[in-house]
């Protein structure tokens, strides 16, 4: 035959087959057969059309699952026997019939008959794996091993097989064969991993025995589910859910049963058959299953001779429908029959336990009225398990078995507890009492509780079935709870181990705080570490977003738990707890585990502390994405360097640091500079690196700052100088506490308590000097002795002294000649620096040793100055940051007169020299941000306004424009106009147009119309007196103060004045004949033009004094610059549209007015109209109607 008719499924017969092929023990095929089984396609059925011929068909083993042939052969013969769907399937699965065996279970699905043997088979992975040898039905038609089905088979089902495998391309290269094969190999592999993980799982989910028996004594109490069964479920719910549209449940439930792939049915457990779907399942759940007589499995003495002669042997193919009913009904009646004998026979064993019971109660009375002695006596140590009791249900007291009889007590026992009794009783030569096993701390085991018992004569069994109508029930997980008495602490802890899981889901997300010492109390005491594990994960998962409030209450309860546990199950119980919320979606659970990792450092071991936690802090602090979790994470970082005693650890922490101050969020930033890095400090300082390692670090980090190639990095200057400003504190603390009069103190009543102003506000309590020393008694002594050692005694052997004043000032110094002074914000951030240094440091400190190194490098004295090239240093941004962060931190009237004549001094100095004058203007600056210093500025100013030289005169004179901005109206009325006024009628010209900036600052900033009015007036008298026209540099400075100030102005100002000034300098200067003044003027009138054209101007001025002054300006450019021409045309391009849009704008207004006008006299006729009507609703109709 050719190798194409083979059917590809045909490739597995049984090895009964080839052994009877081999051994001639099965009838040879005929030919005819042969060729009528293999003339067909390979997807055909076979040729048979008689069922009965099939099952008789020569290819056939002997028997079908022990059916014999014979019979088969005459179950043909009858026209109305039908032939059993069950046998069909066995013969086509014998026969490797796979398809067609797969259509009719396909068939029988969907009909709702399906088959178990072909469901099991289908679900058996097993069942289509490929063997390495070649198949018989390959030998037989001379398919040899480089055939077409070469391929190794994977562990796969049917539905997952690819048929393009089989198809002619089959011969595939080694390598991907093998690629193949290494990857089913891994899946394998993984299968079996799982299978082991279920393995393991089922076996620790085993209930103790005990808890076994006693579900066998009440049937109706559930067992816990299995792990196989959950998945099972799990696969079945999340099938039905995807089935029934139930997309978003599906995928919820799939996250939450993550460790499942509800893809793969195999994934549940190998060779596990895959049941009908829930709907099929609730469908049958009250039909009996059929049964199978050939899978026939009876637990009953059963005589054969009473069942039907052909039970074991008949067969399903001969079966008729009535014949099975009638067998199956026979079978019903015989097993009722011994279900009756059954219950009978436990009536009778129920009755002689009752029977031992009463013997043993007797016993008991008999032995209480015996000595204490007697009782005190042991059991016997023949049955050692009597004394050792279950851990669980050893502490019980069982109200669920109430029995009473006529001579004894009600007793609350178990069916187990009674059974044991009774073999302790037998096996012990003096009775104990029933309930010698509820002991608690070793203590002597209590009497039993007796009850009054009526004088009655009721049998047992009567009183049993009478108290069966209370209506108590124990088969629930929940009575079963209830009806345990516990009577130890360890048992209580036994129940709230197992309650607490199903009550903490019912109660109100907002009210389950109030569990928190329940589940901390059971977690502490529990004595199953399973059992604890779970409780905490119920308690950091108690609330889906704890808020404030509810974290502070976990995180309370979590040090209770331990401080009551140690250090050992801290680390193994709760920090696991930590790890897995770690990457939690909700932020509030990622905060929770922040504040925990800080809250349990004190409890945790410190080698834990220095690795674990310190990694995942630093894991959250990189990655997450929250801020407020990213802030907690900082503080616990804080905590951490607290606790932490690893020296190995300090670049660690440095590197933390330096990440935390980098962070884009202001309030992890915060929490930088109050926890971690005063925490951080105290550590540098116990390992003594804060003077050696983490200031030098931090001064060589900004040194290369001011060297970068790409400018300067304000941020990270920022970043920097912030972390030296907060170490501050912390080195004072630490010069004080290494000073040389340490050994001298003494806490003392008569030491003077410490300036409230002493100090700068600490940023936080761990920034202030008295809680790093110990306390403000200890740091009040301290402070009394610096001074004095300070001012009398100096600083020989005060190392740590030395090392500020020789390394650290220098340097630091040295850093700020070297930055930009035209940054505002780098001379902002050292001026703080070196106000917070020198008030921490005192004045004394700061009078002696700050000062002087600052004098000595700006050397200010006016002989000094080189006229020609200026003083350098004086141009740097050391002035500034000296004036206003030294000078300014001490307020007393000769700090004051100092900061004055440092500020004249410099104003004189480089103004003599010809200096520019940036370092002064960053002073003025400064300074003139806090009102404070107005009047001191304004003093230095007047200095300078009275001063014999012009130079110092002009240089006053370009000061008010930048104080003119900060003061109140009321100082620029009475001291800045009036200066400025003498300025503006000084004998020098150069000393005249200085003023004119800060004459235009007030007409942009001041408001009172009398102070306005002067300005204008002293302007007017710049611009139109005779002996100004042909001042070239007061023109320039008049048109770049109107550019300047012209937008923001008084809208009348900008009306009345500056553009019709603008219009006659723009045509004065069409008639220069200096070419270099002419492209001055213009240059500058181009940039005022640009500026006020943003404004709002009227179509009057635009017409009379805009354009105009516009093609006066294009006039010069046209000859002087083109580009600039280019750029003037088409503003006045569009200064013309918009005079022409207003006019159209104006003639469509008037037309829409008047439009209105008629609209609104129709309106009125139309509303007197409808007035007049007098007739009904119904009329009002005609009015609309047209006429006709």
């Amino acid at each position: 035959m050719a190798a194409g008719n083979v059917n590809p499924f045909n490739v597995s017969d049984s090895e009964e087959e080839a052994e009877q092929r081999q051994d001639g023990a099965d009838t040879e095929r005929s030919p005819s057969d042969e060729a009528q089984g293999h003339s067909l396609g390979p997807f055909s059925p076979p040729a048979y059309s008689d069922p009965a011929a099939l099952l008789s068909s020569n290819r056939t083993s002997p028997s079908v699952d022990g059916i014999p042939a014979s019979a088969a052969a005459v179950s043909g013969i009858g026209a109305e026997t039908r032939v059993s769907l069950d046998a069909i399937a066995a013969q086509l699965l014998r026969d490797q019939y796979i398809l067609t065996a797969l259509e009719l279970h396909t068939e029988l699905l969907e009909a709702g008959r399906e088959l178990p043997r072909l469901r099991d088979y289908f679900s058996n992975p097993g069942n289509f794996e490929r063997q390495s040898g070649t198949p018989p039905a390959c030998k037989e038609q001379g398919v040899g091993p480089g055939g077409p089905l070469n391929r190794a088979g994977s562990i796969s089902t049917l539905d997952s097989l690819d048929f393009a495998r089989y198809s002619d391309d089959g011969n595939r290269e080694s390598d991907e064969r093998v690629a193949v094969l290494e990857f089913e190999l891994r899946k394998a592999k993984e299968t079996i991993q799982a299978l082991r993980a279920n393995l393991t799982q089922a076996a620790e989910c085993e209930i103790a025995s005990q808890e076994r028996k006693n579900y066998k004594s009440s049937p109706e109490t559930q067992e816990p589910i299995r792990p196989l069964e959950k998945r099972a479920l799990n696969f079945l719910v999340n099938e039905y859910l995807l089935k029934n549209e139930y997309k978003l449940t599906s995928i919820t439930f799939s996250d939450e049963n993550d460790d499942q792939d509800f893809e793969l049915w195999d994934d549940v457990g190998l060779n596990i058959p895959k049941p009908p779907d829930l709907l099929q399942l609730y469908r049958n759940c009250g039909n009996s299953q059929p049964l199978h007589r050939d899978n026939v499995d009876v637990a009953v003495s059963v005589d054969p001779s009473d069942l039907p002669g052909d039970y074991f042997t008949q067969e399903p193919v001969q079966q008729t429908d009535v014949i099975q009913q009638q067998q199956q009904q026979e079978v019903v009646q015989e097993l009722e029959y011994q279900i009756s004998l059954l219950n009978s026979e436990k009536q009778s064993l129920a009755e002689q336990i009752k029977k031992l019971q009463s013997d043993i109660q007797a016993l008991q009375r008999n032995v209480s009225s015996e000595p204490t002695a007697g009782v005190k006596s042991t059991p016997s140590k023949e049955n050692p398990k009597c004394d050792k009791p279950p851990l669980d249900n050893g502490q019980y007291l069982d109200i669920r078995g109430v029995t009473e009889t006529d001579s004894s007590s009600d007793t609350t026992k178990t069916s187990t507890s009674t059974t044991i009794a009774t073999d302790c009783t037998e096996n012990s030569t003096t009775a104990t009492q029933p309930h010698s096993k509820l002991k608690a701390n070793g203590q002597q085991s209590k009497s039993s509780v007796q009850f009054d018992q009526p004088n009655r004569k009721l049998s047992p069994a009567f009183h049993q079935a009478l108290l069966s109508f209370c209506r108590m029930s124990a088969d629930s997980r929940l009575g079963s709870e209830v009806s345990r008495i516990a009577d130890s602490e360890q048992s209580v802890m036994l129940m709230l181990g197992r309650c607490l899981p199903h009550i903490v889901p019912n109660v109100l997300l907002a009210k389950r705080e109030e569990l928190i010492p329940l589940i901390l109390c059971t977690a502490c005491l529990h004595p199953e570490p399973k059992e604890r594990d779970q409780l905490l994960h119920i308690l950091f998962n108690l609330i889906k977003r704890p808020d404030d409030e509810q974290r502070q209450m976990i995180l309370t309860g979590c040090v209770a738990f331990a401080q009551h546990v140690g250090p050992t199950r801290v680390e193994a119980e709760l920090l696991p707890q930590c790890w897995e919320q770690i990457n939690h979606k909700y932020p509030e659970r990622r905060l929770l585990v922040a504040e925990a990792c800080g809250a349990l450092a004190p409890y945790l071991p410190k080698e834990i502390r220095s690795s674990l936690v310190l990694s995942m802090l630093q894991q959250m602090l990189a990655d997450d994405k929250a801020d407020m979790v990213r802030e907690a994470v900082v503080k616990s970082l804080g905590v951490i360097m607290g606790y932490i005693d690893d020296p190995d650890k300090y670049s660690q922490g440095f590197e933390l640091m330096l990440l935390s101050l980098g962070d884009p969020s202001e309030r992890v930033v915060s929490a930088t500079h109050q926890v971690f890095i005063p925490a951080f400090a105290a550590w540098c300082t116990e390992l003594g690196n804060l003077q050696s390692q983490l200031i030098p670090s931090l001064l060589t980090r900004i040194e290369k700052l001011l060297k970068g190639e790409y400018g300067l990095d304000e941020h990270k200057l920022h970043m920097y100088l912030s972390a030296l400003q907060s170490l501050i504190p912390s080195l004072f603390a630490v010069l004080l506490q290494n000073a040389p009069f340490t050994s001298r103190v003494k806490l003392q009543g008569d030491v003077p308590p410490i300036e409230v102003t002493r100090f700068p506000r600490p940023a936080s309590p761990l920034q202030d000097v008295a809680t790093i020393v110990g306390s403000r008694e200890q740091l009040a002594v301290l402070l009394h002795l610096y001074d004095h050692q300070l001012q009398h005694e100096g600083t020989t052997g005060w190392d740590s002294l030395l090392w500020v004043v020789n390394q650290f000032l220098p340097q630091i110094i040295d850093i700020v000649g070297r930055i930009n002074v035209t940054s505002s914000t780098c001379v902002h951030e050292f001026s703080r620096f070196f106000w917070r240094l020198c008030r921490t440091f005192g004045k004394i400190f700061t009078n002696t040793k700050v000062k002087p190194q600052f004098q000595e490098i700006l050397r200010l004295s006016e002989e000094n100055v080189d006229a020609t090239a200026g003083n350098g240093i004086l141009t740097k941004a050391t002035v500034p940051i000296y004036a206003t962060g030294v000078l300014t931190c001490y307020n007393q009237e000769e700090d004051r007169k100092l900061l004055v004549g440092f500020l004249e001094d410099v104003m004189t100095t480089l103004s003599l020299s010809h200096a520019p004058l940036d370092s002064l203007k960053a002073s003025f600056v400064e300074l003139g941000a806090n009102p404070a210093y107005h009047e001191l500025l304004l003093t230095v100013l007047w200095y300078g306004v009275v001063h014999t030289s012009a130079l110092v005169r002009c240089t006053a004179a370009r000061m008010f424009e930048l104080l003119v901005k900060g003061v109140n109206e009321t100082l620029v009325a009475q001291r800045v106009v009036p200066a400025l006024i003498t300025l503006s009628s000084d004998p020098e010209i150069s000393v005249r147009i200085s003023t004119i900036p800060a004459f235009g600052t007030i007409m942009e900033t001041v408001t009172q119309k009398e102070l306005l009015e002067r300005v204008k007036m002293q302007l007017a008298s710049f611009l139109e007196d005779p002996q100004y026209q042909d001042q070239h540099s007061l023109h320039m400075e008049i048109i770049k103060t109107f550019g300047r100030v012209g937008p923001n102005a008084e809208p009348r100002f900008r009306d009345e004045f500056v553009l019709p000034h603008l219009h006659k300098l723009a045509l004065c200067n069409n008639q220069q004949t200096v070419e270099s003044k002419r492209i001055d003027i213009a240059t500058q009138l181009f940039e005022a033009y640009s500026a006020l054209s943003c404004c709002f101007i009227s179509e009057e001025l635009m017409v009379n004094h805009f354009l105009p002054g516009l093609r006066c300006l294009r006039t010069d450019m046209e000859q002087l610059s083109p580009e600039h021409e280019v750029i003037l045309s088409s503003m006045i391009k569009e200064c013309e549209i918009k005079v022409e849009n207003k006019a159209i704008g104006e003639a469509q207004g008037s037309i829409s007015i008047a439009a209105s006008l008629v609209g609104e006299d129709a309106k009125t006729k139309f509303l007197s109209k409808m007035g007049q009507l007098t007739t009904s609703g119904a009329m009002l109709a005609n009015v609309f109607q047209r006429k006709k």
